[in-house]
């Protein structure tokens, strides 16, 4: 990623909350204390998700919302030291970009601030309770009230904490509005707050002769620097255009584009909620590697970081507000604060967010309850006025609609008052639509899996869709067990009919827990994308090998890279081979098994079942799949070979179970056990089973399908890393970071 760095004289520009200098903006992450009962404290360090250290137990009350993990309330505090001249002659602020939820600020015993949404930042002035000397913040969290939320919202401070020190005058991060009324001009704009509270605004132009224009496929972005009233503040921006109709669909800087987006929930797999800047930029790295070029935030704001990753890395973005409106899914979710609350919330978002270039799309809502009432249009219209009024870039608003009935047309009137109008699960309706609004433009910002070529026709011949949002792109905790494929004698229906634990995350992703792409992933990837993959090959499970397989509404076939099969012998199984080739061939122990054209990007071949190599071929291209002895051997693949001294950065260390000659053993599962010397510590082990409830924080994990993961933090130090993993009859491995 190049930049370019605008230096401008009174004004230059910031927006999004990256670090100025240490005096004006410091990381207040680092040694906390925390305590579930007020009694028994532990020092921590954020971003921290108590819940996730927990057990998984079938009677927690958040259940299978909240993947059957502890909520409930907890403390933490933290002390620091003010000089004089601070205390005396500077404002003092916390900015707090995340605590799930119901927040409550204390400095020096005086309630200084709070805030119950757990998914919007909110800052804190804690001036008037500050002194020279010690100084104790105390936050207190209180996530007791369940079920307050439909998916994992983890519990406590789970984003970053800031202290923010500036003079008497300072400028109002969240005033910072870059904007580009073309691509030649850029405007910035700015509030300064005097001393005495009131505000003045200051603005500059800039031209820029030769603009390099943002996209997903080159992330260009310009930083510059707001001076004002002795106070400095970065702005980071990117110049791009975004205009859509239902004639031309979505153009971006002029050209046309359709999106290949997932909806993501806002959690880390087995970190939990917390948002590490590491884990944030993996997650848009695995969405950008599944090939997706658009994301949906669902159901919520994400973390700053994660907006930041989508910017540097190329990634096109829907930022959602909230689940719901009025009338609640649950008993203590948004609807309990909505009336009082929206407008804060949804400026939190927007002002917060509107100069990240990847966001395209601003979304109020989802599937909300009342939609049938007629009070539902005037809420929908307050929501997208305030979105219009705070982003004068115009971009699109959007809410996600849906009808478990018969009745769709009767929406008309709400979707109309939306820019672009969210589908969920509902595009088979945009013809009959097209011709009843034929101004209207859609797309689907929720869709089955198992539905990926009958969506992605659909955007391909239809203008006025514009783009897919497939339900989900990453496997996430809670919602328990949807998109699970199960076999006779489990637990049976969908997840909202019967509580289906030990299954405690959603199994509909894309990529799954520990980040490896599922077969449906790669399929996907070469239905949107011509360039890259061309050829993959993957096995179904064949029915009654394990039992008999029984699926559900969000999943597909169980369907794995995978040739070994004992006990199968003879029998018949099926070979998917994906590819934009239009005849692909079949291999086996070099023996041809035959030869196919490709309809809708892929091919299945049926054949009885022989140990040995499976060998597609696509052109000059192949892929095998190699049977597997028995597991010997454990392989260590690190994302990274070094970690920052920070106490905050993560690597992520990919376990596999691998036999004599090193061929990954797709059915192993041995018990590991994790060790990490030097300055770094073990922040989680798991696999990607959502039946494993082993809890994530242990030492010790079961692989799954030959593979587990394990997440190793940094604890400020300087020095070699050394991390272990070793299991009975395993060869042990050793990587250093």
């Amino acid at each position: 990623m190049r930049r370019m760095i605008l230096f401008v004289a009174a004004l230059t520009g910031m927006g999004c909350m990256m670090a100025a200098t240490p005096e004006r903006k410091q990381l207040f992450d680092s040694d906390w204390s925390f305590s579930r009962d007020s009694i028994q404290w532990q020092t921590v360090n954020l971003p921290h998700d108590w819940s996730i250290e927990g057990d998984f137990d079938k009677e927690a009350p958040a259940g299978n919302d909240g993947a059957y993990l502890p909520t409930g309330k907890g403390w933490y505090r933290k002390e620091f030291r003010l000089d004089d001249s601070e205390a005396r002659e500077k404002t003092l602020r916390l900015y707090f970009e995340g605590v799930y939820m119901n927040a409550e600020v204390y400095v020096n015993g005086h309630k200084a601030g709070g805030h119950p949404y757990g998914y919007t930042p909110f800052f804190v002035n804690i001036t008037p309770y500050a002194k020279a000397g010690n100084n104790i913040v105390e936050v207190s969290v209180d996530n007791s009230q369940q079920k307050n939320c439909r998916w994992y919202s983890g519990s406590g401070i789970y984003r970053h904490v800031w202290l923010l020190t500036t003079g008497k005058s300072y400028i109002d991060e969240w005033s910072v509005n870059v904007t580009t009324p073309d691509i030649h001009n850029v405007e910035i704009q700015a509030d300064v707050i005097q001393a005495d509270g009131s505000r003045r605004t200051v603005s500059k132009h800039i031209d820029v002769s030769q603009p390099h224009l943002w996209s997903p496929d080159d992330p260009y972005l310009y930083h510059a620097t707001i001076e004002a009233e002795g106070d400095t503040v970065p702005v980071t921006y990117g110049i791009r255009t975004i205009e859509y109709s239902a004639a031309k669909g979505l153009l971006l800087n002029g050209k046309p584009i359709v999106l290949n987006g997932g909806c993501v929930h806002h959690d880390n797999s087995i970190l939990g909620a917390a948002a590490f800047d590491a884990a944030e930029f993996r997650r848009v790295r695995l969405l950008k590697e599944a090939g997706f070029n658009a994301v949906r935030t669902s159901h919520n704001p994400p973390s700053e970081t994660f907006l930041r990753a989508c910017d540097e890395l190329g990634l096109l973005v829907i930022d959602e507000a909230f689940d719901g409106w009025r009338e609640k899914k649950n008993d203590f979710d948004y609807s309990v604060l909505f009336d009082q609350w929206w407008e804060e919330d949804l400026k939190a978002m927007v002002l917060r967010d509107r100069n990240h270039p990847s966001i395209f799309c601003w979304s109020t809502g989802n599937e909300v309850i009342e939609r049938k009432k007629i009070e539902v249009v005037r809420t929908a219209h307050r929501l997208s006025k305030l979105c219009r009024q705070l982003d004068p870039q115009h971009r699109p608003v959007t809410s996600a609609l849906c009808a478990w009935d018969q009745d769709w047309d009767i929406y008309d009137p709400l979707a109309a008052e939306h820019d672009i109008v969210g589908y969920n699960y509902m595009i088979h309706k945009s013809q009959g639509d097209h011709e009843r609004v034929p101004e209207r433009v859609m797309m689907q910002t929720e869709s089955f899996p198992r539905d990926a070529w009958n969506n992605y026709q659909k955007v391909a011949s239809e203008p006025w869709v514009i783009g897919d949002f497939v339900w989900t792109a990453i496997d996430y905790l809670g919602e328990s067990g949807i998109g699970r494929y199960y076999y006779e004698g489990d637990v049976p229906n969908e997840h909202w009919v019967n509580l289906l634990f030990p299954w405690h995350a959603s199994y509909c992703g894309d990529i799954d827990l520990i980040g490896q792409r599922k077969p449906v992933s790669h399929y996907r990837s070469m239905l949107w994308n011509k360039e890259g993959e061309h050829l993959y090959m993957a096995v179904r499970e064949p029915d009654g090998f394990y039992g008999t397989v029984k699926t559900t509404m969000w999943s597909t076939w169980p369907t794995f890279e995978s040739w070994n099969w004992p006990g199968h012998e003879g029998k018949d199984i099926e070979v998917e081979v994906y590819s934009h080739y239009p005849r692909v061939r079949l291999y086996l122990n070099d023996q041809l098994i035959g030869e196919k054209e490709t309809a809708k990007c892929m091919a299945t071949f049926t054949l009885p079942y022989q140990p040995g190599t499976l060998r597609a071929e696509g052109g000059q291209e192949a892929v095998t799949l190699q049977t597997a002895g028995p597991a010997r051997t454990i392989r260590l693949k690190a994302d990274r070979t070094a970690l920052k001294a920070d106490g905050q950065d993560l690597a992520f260390i990919t376990v596999e179970l691998t036999d004599a000659k090193g061929t990954l053993n797709p059915t192993a599962d041995n018990e590991l056990t994790a060790s990490v010397s030097g300055p770094a510590v073990l922040a989680a082990f798991g696999n990607a089973d959502i039946k494993d409830c082993d809890r994530y924080s242990d030492a010790s994990h079961k692989a799954w399908k030959g593979r587990a993961l394990l997440v190793v933090r940094s604890t400020g130090g300087k020095g070699r890393v050394t991390v272990t993993v070793q299991g009975k009859g395993l060869k042990t491995a050793h990587v250093k970071l």
